[in-house]
């Protein structure tokens, strides 16, 4: 008897240890594509593992086996803070994976699932609601939304200027699901065929859609051509306000947009906080007369990060400078918690040990940019997205409805080392310029410095050596303005995170009412 019992208990804890291998295996082919976007195609089986891990078990189970896979997949996605904080990475760690517990609370019981309509829309609806919150919550991290992870996968992205990046997190879910049911031992030969034919039918869909946005071409007398030159200083972060670095900092700025200067753009765009000087602080006057003295000389627009000072404020702001003086100011409207500034900081005091912490104010003017015809070759509008503020779809939405031509991104990511941070935030780029349908110009101190079609192409960036990130150089790229023509996106903005709450109300009745 007693032989039986100990027999049971190791089967009971082998079976416990193959759940978590597959939450394990869950989390780390859900990463994958973070790490290189080239691995996309992993993303589409990604939950696979975690699904069969969730068969049978409780509601608490559940959320313990998806909270592990979460740790896994944000251990190995932002691996990179690493180089700001390891407590501060393991806090922000431990609080994304309660999404993924979160997530497997409500799908728990899987071996209980009918497979009717409802299921295959309250999975993807359940984790798009849970993203958008992850997004705003506590003042938001909208980084490594799963539709990121696709973002080299041009045909299926076409869709985020319909539904937003949410839309391509809905389908890559979706998708799992309809390969999980397909793997399943509970359906029928039928059962699991009418399944993965329905699903099959709406990718086919949402690909034609895609190529046919992909094939789309302005007509040639209804677009015009703006040149822009992006500067990336490649400056190291532990030189950035080094003492005595002013000079060495600014004379490659000088150095690099004089050769920029040579292309005869009609707009030059350095990094997010490339002067090496406090505007409105008069310790660095020379510095900052130094820059408008080179508007003046080379005569073409140049948008400038920098930090702003006022009184006893301070602004991460980008400043739209040209030969006659500062034409254009934007003051960064989103800052980063824990990065730019403490929230609460009466609760979070302790943090400023912990983390590097500035202490910007945020500014509260949709600042759009204008270079006017009368001073101008061409005339433009545009809005910068500065730092992380490219990974809020609301901002570029904003711009784009106050009439923006084009889009601009400036940031600096050299806090985080040769690592797949700055090919993550490109991939944020690359849907806020699908969802809007504008191009994009991204100008960063260390890389990827690049152009971005409104169809999600980059068609072209800064190369050095073979080398897209640490280092330094220009790059000079015609983008095309075609004719304003919103998107629904831009109409509709993240209406559809409305329409995924309301399916998980009305799914989750229907698969709670008793037959």
């Amino acid at each position: 008897m007693l032989w039986k019992i100990n027999k049971l208990s190791a089967f009971s804890f082998q079976l416990s240890a193959n759940r978590l291998l597959l939450s394990v295996l869950s989390g780390v082919l859900s990463a994958l594509p973070f790490c290189d976007g080239r691995w996309w195609i992993l993303s589409w089986i990604g939950f696979i593992p975690l699904f069969f891990a969730l068969r049978d078990k409780t509601r608490l189970q559940s959320f313990a086996l998806s909270c592990l896979c979460g740790v896994v997949f944000w251990s190995i996605t932002i691996y990179w803070l690493i180089h700001v904080t390891l407590l501060g990475q393991i806090l922000l760690i431990l609080y994304l994976a309660i999404y993924f517990g979160i997530f497997g609370f409500f799908i728990s019981g899987l071996s209980t699932i009918d497979y009717r309509l409802s299921t295959f829309l309250f999975f993807p609806s359940l984790w798009v609601v849970l993203e958008y919150l992850r997004a705003h919550l506590l003042t938001g991290f909208g980084w490594a939304l799963l539709g990121y992870s696709q973002y080299l996968n041009l045909p299926i992205i076409q869709i985020a200027g319909l539904f937003g990046v949410y839309g391509v997190s809905f389908l890559v879910v979706m998708g799992n699901l309809a390969l999980y049911s397909a793997v399943s031992f509970q359906l029928s030969a039928f059962s699991k065929i009418k399944k993965c034919l329905a699903f099959a039918l709406s990718l086919s869909i949402i690909l034609a859609y895609g190529y046919y946005q992909l094939s789309r071409q302005p007509k040639a007398e209804s677009r015009k051509l703006f040149k822009i030159s992006v500067i990336q200083g490649n400056i190291p972060q532990e030189l950035k306000w080094a003492p005595g670095s002013q000079a060495f900092i600014l004379d490659r700025y000088i150095r690099l947009t004089k050769e920029a200067a040579l292309d005869r753009p009609d707009l030059i765009i350095w990094p997010e906080a490339s002067n090496p000087g406090f505007l409105g602080d008069a310790s660095d006057a020379r510095v900052n007369e130094n820059i408008f003295s080179l508007a003046k000389e080379i005569k073409i627009p140049l948008l400038v990060g920098s930090v702003v000072r006022e009184k006893r404020e301070y602004f991460n702001s980008a400043l739209l400078i040209d030969e006659f003086g500062l034409v254009g100011r934007y003051d960064k409207l989103h800052l980063v918690p824990f990065g730019e500034y403490i929230p609460w900081k009466g609760i979070f005091k302790f943090l400023e040990s912990i983390v590097p912490i500035g202490d910007f104010t945020a500014g509260n003017n949709y600042t759009l940019f204008s270079l006017s015809a009368i001073r101008y070759p061409l005339s433009a509008k545009f809005g910068a997205l500065i730092c992380f503020e490219d990974t809020l779809p609301e901002l570029p939405r904003d711009f784009s409805r106050e009439g923006a031509d084009f889009l601009v991104n400036i940031t600096n990511d050299a806090w985080f080392k040769e690592t797949a941070s700055p090919y993550q935030h490109l991939a944020a780029s690359v849907f806020r310029a699908v969802e809007n349908r504008l191009p994009l110009a991204r100008s960063a101190n260390t890389g990827v410095s690049c152009f971005i079609d409104s169809r999600g192409r980059v068609i072209s960036r800064l190369i050095q050596n073979g080398k897209d990130i640490f280092v330094s150089g220009i790059k000079t790229q015609d983008i095309v303005l075609s004719p304003k023509t919103k998107s629904l996106y831009q109409n509709i903005g993240d209406s559809f995170i409305a329409g995924c709450f309301a399916l998980i109300c009305f799914c989750g009745i229907i698969r709670n009412r008793k037959p």
